[in-house]
């Protein structure tokens, strides 16, 4: 599959100025089957919300705004899974809980038409999607505190050490997830990459605004994640599964 760096708009390109200033956590890649195409093309309008996009392809414009009970036509908790892949935790979640609202945000394209496929197989009404990057539709579309739950389960953890500037979890990032989450709300982290593990937990003890809801080095499996394929395969090959939970004072 290929991958190439996110670019601007087509028109925009002329104005380097406009395009952001910090790495972003992910390169996108192209390219889906035709069952993933059809899905796109016979759904999208069902479960994509339109976001008002900046000067880069994924990007959030400054003023977006996004109403949660517009988008879900109901009033009921939000929680938003950070890079949701193909979907999997987040379609368990969306169907065990039909009383929450579930947003999934990613940038591969192809992992959102999966997710619209089985969320189609399974009738679920209350997800949807949003194909930005995460964190510019956290600090600009959605309004402080409209987000109950913030999960960010196994990001890519750039394990080179000159990449690792482009992982997600960072001070910026808890600036913006204590933004987002309302007083009580919880971030979920998990990851299979020990040295991001301890890197998060650094990160998230040292931000305003969190209290761990955990005692000891790591905090127990969320039960609300479902075991994927991806996390299994981590744990064959050894790597311990971290979690993390931090409660937004």
């Amino acid at each position: 599959m290929t991958e190439h760096p996110e670019q601007p708009l087509p028109a925009q390109r002329s104005d380097p100025s406009t395009f952001r200033d910090k790495p972003v956590s992910f390169v996108r890649r192209s390219r889906m089957t035709p069952s993933q195409e059809r899905a796109w093309a016979e759904h999208e309008t069902k479960y994509v919300i339109d976001v008002p996009r900046g000067p880069a392809a994924t990007s959030v414009a400054d003023d977006a705004r996004l109403d949660p009970t517009e988008i879900f036509g109901r009033e009921a908790p939000l929680i938003v899974e950070v890079g949701s892949g193909q979907g999997h935790a987040i379609l368990h979640a969306s169907a065990t809980r039909p009383e929450i609202n579930f947003l999934a945000v990613e940038v591969f394209r192809a992992g959102l038409a999966r997710t619209i496929i089985r969320a189609e197989q399974g009738g679920l009404t209350n997800l949807r999607l949003a194909e930005v990057n995460a964190p510019e539709l956290l600090e600009k579309g959605l309004s402080a505190g409209s987000v109950d739950e913030l999960w960010v389960f196994f990001p890519d953890p750039w394990a080179k050490a000159r990449h690792q500037k482009r992982r997600l979890v960072d001070a910026d990032f808890a600036a913006i997830a204590a933004r987002a989450l309302r007083p009580g709300g919880v971030l979920r982290l998990a990851t299979d990459w020990e040295d991001y593990a301890v890197q998060m937990r650094e990160v998230m003890d040292a931000a305003p605004g969190f209290t761990r809801e955990f005692t000891g080095d790591w905090a127990d499996r969320f039960d609300g994640r479902i075991i994927t394929a991806f996390e299994t395969k981590g744990a064959n090959k050894g790597r311990a599964i971290r979690d993390l939970g931090y409660r937004r004072d």
